[in-house]
């Protein structure tokens, strides 16, 4: 067998050879469709290169008695295979037939070409089986040296932990499974991004869905932006509908490596792709289903003027009679006679379907694939990334206040929680079904009478007025845009977090490496855009609320995050600030740019987890350090999530604040001494105790005296009516609930205002009530 084999020597009968990336590429090159052209490095060779330096012993004697469950072990054995591989030299003949490959695509393109290495994994006796999502890519690769070095970084990564651990899973051998380096010429898109030749939403075989973005397509396929979407009928190309996104930067190649740019903000809402472009794309993309026989998941790229299709996989997550035929609807198993695999606390509504990844970390989050259901012990904010690509969330742990609940809620992603054992019974590639209404998980793909009431969707019918303000909870900048248009006075809690866990490394460490600016910059572009799309609405922006254990899985976090034993309790919020001002100030300042640099004046601050006075005493000095002063246009709040700010809450109104908002999910976590991340407790745990409600009265109350306004984020408000009643009857001024519950939660308030109304007339004018409840009938 060869070592090298160019894409026109290739077909979809070549899995054995060039594992399924590298059949798919050559059959479609094969037959004329646009593909940037290249060449693979057969599986044989990968063989050759284990055998002429003895590595089959060795690797195999790693393995034999290797726990992939133990995943410290699992990581020491990925880390000495794939040194063993790496170490050593690759045989002369393939490394001459890769330089000299790589030679002739350069002459083809005339030029030293810039490729993209992607590893293909095949095995001997399961030519068809799939290993997608579990080996490396290296893309931007220049130069004969470094793409043989490549090569060998694709043969070590087929032993990277995950690798392993699948194939254990699935029962395959080790020895069995070969890789095949697919290298092929890089496209430098000017806008890229994903198709699906079946509508991947409502599984409709007669529309293709297409998403796009300026740049490259990595920002679509990761999830990094929200991409415009656009809906094509397949029978005449007929644009269907289109949501074109703002776009505030992509990703470009500059200097050989990939670079973030922002785009002008004049061209950041533009649609991204041209009608004509559009529907050349949808009858490309209808010719390759129709080569296939088999819809169509692609991904593509235009680099000047030119389409290119860069990789078309079958969608794995279709029924059979979907699959199989264009003209007949998913059939999916009736509910009723479905198996059930799991149940736990459902936290947000909605049927979510498609194939299982088990993620054991924030590390392995890059594995995670559009559409999957991500199966987890818990979420923090650095899986957000892979959160927003999932079809559905399942938890071994958690209440309807764990960071998956919230999370999920407001990306609209079904979540079911608590359920104790879904990373046992759940495996990888195992296709399931997640009711986020009931929280149940059923095995394979269903439907039930009411599946189009639970997916998840922002309401936008018409709402009654109320005299409480209905705030709305944020942290996605993706979002923002989109949930501005939803009947809501304005954020009440926008979450510092996500737009942190974006920049990606720990504040302290880009303050000691010197790149504050860029900090400060970064926050502040996230700040404003919340408050742009919501002007002249308040925005209340909550500072930094990281735990130590969550701001630690921050780049650089290891350095400078102490391990506590419970950091609920611990060293957050005020009392972060004030131990590392220098820190605190870059958030300062990044409110201060957007209020005066971009001129959004209703952009406002919320100070977390606030125990004591003198905490808002340094504050306000701090503030006032940075020219930050409390005015008519710039006001003060602080969380009450502590019983001691409940217990003083009147000092606090007297040291100068402007509102309160009620952490309602710490709140009574402290008040009750029940763990809201406890599934076992979570029964236990409701705002609606004695206890929480005299809480709540004292402060509500307490604040209407000094003038304070009062707030309250949570989801309580809008699935207790009881407890909404309550709120408006001790004079809460606002309440904050997710995007999916801002009509329900007004609705509720408008009936319980009402209701308020009635009974005080009813005591200012008790013999009236006959004649008044007659009028009503």
């Amino acid at each position: 067998m060869k070592n090298i084999f160019w894409f026109k020597e290739l077909d979809k009968t070549s899995l054995a050879v060039a594992g399924g990336k590298g059949a798919n590429l050559g059959e479609m090159y094969k037959h004329g469709f646009p593909i940037p052209n290249g060449f693979v490095t057969s599986s044989n060779a990968y063989y050759k290169h284990l055998e002429a330096n003895n590595l089959n012993g060795p690797i195999s004697e790693i393995l034999d008695k290797l726990d992939v469950n133990d995943q410290d072990k699992l990581v020491e054995a990925s880390e000495r295979i794939e040194s063993l591989i790496l170490e050593a030299p690759m045989p002369t003949d393939i490394h001459d037939d890769i330089v000299k490959a790589y030679k002739e695509l350069n002459q083809i393109y005339g030029e030293e070409t810039y490729v993209a290495v992607r590893s293909s994994a095949t095995a001997e006796d399961l030519p068809t089986a799939s290993f997608a999502g579990q080996q490396s890519t290296y893309l931007n690769v220049y130069g004969t040296e470094d793409v043989v070095h490549a090569v060998k970084k694709c043969w070590a990564s087929l032993f990277e932990p995950r690798a392993i651990f699948y194939r254990v899973e699935n029962k395959f051998e080790h020895m069995k499974v070969g890789l095949s380096a697919v290298v092929q010429k890089m496209v430098q898109s000017e806008k890229a991004g994903v198709v699906f030749t079946v509508d991947p939403l409502y599984q409709d075989p007669d529309i293709i869905s297409i998403e796009a973005a300026y740049g490259l397509g990595e920002v679509v396929v990761s999830g990094q932006v929200t991409p415009d979407t656009y809906r094509i009928d397949k029978k005449d190309f007929k644009i269907i509908d289109k949501n074109v996104a703002r776009q505030p930067w992509m990703l470009i190649k500059m200097h050989g490596k990939n670079k973030k740019v922002d785009i002008k903000e004049d061209a950041q809402g533009n649609q991204k792709l041209t009608d004509s472009e559009l529907i050349d794309l949808a009858k490309e993309c209808k010719r390759i289903e129709d080569h296939y026989k088999f819809p169509q998941d692609l991904e593509y790229a235009f680099e000047k003027g030119n389409l290119y299709i860069v990789q078309s996989r079958p969608i794995t997550t279709l029924d059979n009679k979907t699959a199989g035929s264009g003209d007949e609807k998913m059939a999916k198993q009736d509910v009723s006679k479905a198996k059930i695999l799991l149940k736990g606390l459902g936290s947000a509504p909605g049927m979510g379907m498609g194939k299982v990844r088990i993620i054991k970390s924030s590390k392995e989050i890059r594995i995670m694939e559009r559409g999957e259901v991500l199966v987890t012990e818990m979420t923090t904010p650095d899986f957000v990334p892979a959160m927003k690509k999932a079809a559905a969330i399942v938890t071994n742990t958690g209440g309807m206040t764990s960071h998956a609940a919230i999370v999920s809620r407001e990306l609209g992603v079904p979540c079911v929680v608590g359920t104790e054992r879904a990373t046992e019974v759940l495996k990888d590639g195992m296709e399931i079904s997640v009711d986020g209404s009931h929280g149940i998980i059923y095995e394979g793909m269903v439907s039930s009478p009411e599946e189009a009431e639970e997916t998840p969707a922002i309401a936008t019918e018409s709402v009654p007025v109320t005299g409480t303000k209905i705030y709305v909870n944020l942290a996605s900048v993706e979002q923002a845009e989109k949930v501005s248009k939803l009947p809501a006075d304005g954020i009440g809690l926008l979450r510092a977090e996500f737009m942190i866990a974006d920049i990606g490394q720990h504040p302290r460490k880009m303050l000691d490496d010197g790149r504050r600016e860029e900090f400060v910059e970064k926050l502040a572009e996230g700040m404003r855009r919340f408050a742009a799309a919501f002007h002249p609405r308040p925005v209340v922006y909550r500072a930094t609320d990281f735990k130590t254990n969550e701001y630690r899985n921050l780049e650089g976090g290891e350095k400078y995050e102490p391990h506590e034993e419970n950091p609920m309790m611990g060293y957050r919020g005020a009392s972060r600030y004030i131990k590392e001002p220098d820190v605190f100030k870059m958030e300062l300042e990044a409110i201060k740019k957007v209020r005066e640099q971009y001129h959004l004046k209703n952009l406002w601050l919320m100070i977390p987890f606030i125990r004591r006075v003198g905490e808002l005493r340094a504050i306000k000095e701090m503030m006032q350090s940075v020219g930050i002063y409390r005015t008519r246009d710039f006001k003060l709040w602080i969380m009450v999530e502590v019983p001691s700010t409940v217990i003083v809450i009147d000092q606090f109104c007297k040291e100068g604040i402007d509102g309160i908002s009620i952490g309602t999910n710490d709140l009574t976590q402290l008040i009750l001494g029940i763990d809201r991340d406890s599934a076992t407790m979570a029964e236990s745990f409701d705002e609606r105790s004695e206890a929480v409600l005299r809480a709540l009265k004292r402060v509500i109350k307490t604040c209407n005296r000094f003038g304070v306004t009062s707030s309250l984020c949570g989801q309580a408000p809008s699935v207790y009516p009881e407890f909404a009643e309550c709120l408006v009857e001790f004079g809460i001024t606002s309440m904050s609930v997710n995007p999916d519950a801002i009509g329900r939660t007004r609705r509720i308030v408008a009936s319980a205002e009402q209701k308020i109304m009635l009974k005080r007339l009813e005591k200012l004018h008790p013999d009236e009530k006959n004649e008044y409840e007659l009028e009503d009938y």
